[in-house]
């Protein structure tokens, strides 16, 4: 349990300073595609496109976050199988947490006494449901479910990818949450996947959850890179923190066998409706601040470094620029 708890945190380490990272190098892209006043980093609906993104994934900043992200998996991975999946993921999302310690150093931004509160209140959570956690199920599943868990994780990065498309800027809640759900099913995969205990190349190789934790994987760091370039990084990152939490832990107790310490079941419920709770707060008040913001600066076109600090949505014209609160 100990080194289990420890790996979580350290992924969580790992993702939350990545998180931040990606967003300083989102920022910097968005930046170079306001100066050089291109029409082309936005589709019709006026989110990114593929190529802004992928400008925005090969500064320095966001390579770096990238690579951090790749340890976070591996040490995510090995929570998974090592702690019950509501204490895991939950853990791993604390990255909330370090995400926005970081961004006040490096983004120069202020957070207000609500999201303070609501970090907090996601800190109280993850101390009750440590309290709680028992042990965690065998993770041995009939290979239907692989299928289905290959199934929604095609379902939801393809269905990101479509809302993404059609809404433009206003998709960056649905986007943090359905890469959260996607880093949720690949969590899940972890777990089920077999040919690692004892390892059998022939059958993890032919394990849909294999394919699974692939597409969910590298769908998840899309759409959360797009959700990072169109809306607040508090709203996209605790969106994800929701949707990387709630199915996988649901999943983990009703299909996985994962339970509780015996007569702290209530502590462990308690503890995850709360963990949520505080996440949901962070992605309500992070919103209501970058609305806030967008209203005030007008267009500048240099972000205030008050608690309003601002970004520009890569690559909108100079009076149509969305503002991005970076603060997470």
């Amino acid at each position: 349990m100990i080194i289990g708890l420890l790996t979580a945190v350290a992924a969580s380490a790992c993702y939350g300073t990545g998180s931040v990272l990606q967003a300083v190098g989102s920022r910097k892209s968005a930046r170079r595609e306001a100066a050089s006043d291109s029409t082309t980093g936005v589709t019709q609906h006026g989110g990114p496109s593929l190529s802004s993104t992928a400008k925005a994934a090969v500064t320095w900043e966001f390579m770096v976050g990238t690579v951090l992200d790749f340890i976070g998996f591996g040490l995510g991975a090995l929570a998974a199988r090592l702690l019950p999946l509501f204490l895991s993921q939950t853990v791993i999302s604390a990255n909330l947490v370090i995400t926005a310690m970081l961004s006040v150093k490096l983004l120069g931004i202020r957070l207000t006494r609500p999201e303070w509160a609501s970090i907090a209140v996601v800190c109280s959570a993850l101390v009750l449901l440590a309290t709680a956690a028992g042990p965690e199920g065998s993770g041995h599943t009939p290979i239907d479910g692989h299928w289905w868990l290959l199934a929604a994780s095609v379902a939801v990065i393809g269905g990101g990818t479509l809302i993404v498309r059609l809404l433009g800027e206003r998709a960056a809640i649905f986007a943090g949450l359905l890469s959260g759900l996607g880093f949720g099913a690949l969590g899940v995969g972890v777990r089920i996947l077999n040919g690692i205990d004892p390892f059998h190349l022939p059958s993890l190789l032919g394990d849909p959850a294999l394919y699974a934790i692939l597409v969910a994987g590298i769908g998840g760091m899309y759409l959360h890179t797009v959700a990072l370039q169109i809306g607040s990084v508090n709203g996209a990152t605790a969106a994800l923190v929701v949707g990387e939490t709630v199915v996988p832990g649901i999943l983990g107790v009703l299909w996985l066998g994962d339970s509780s310490r015996p007569g702290f079941a209530w502590v462990a419920i308690l503890g995850f409706v709360v963990a949520v709770a505080g996440a949901v707060a962070v992605a309500w008040f992070g919103e209501s601040d970058a609305h806030t913001a967008s209203a005030t600066t007008g267009e500048a076109s240099t972000p205030a470094p008050a608690s309003g600090d601002a970004v520009e949505t890569a690559g909108q014209p100079a009076h149509s620029r969305s503002r991005m609160r970076v603060g997470s």
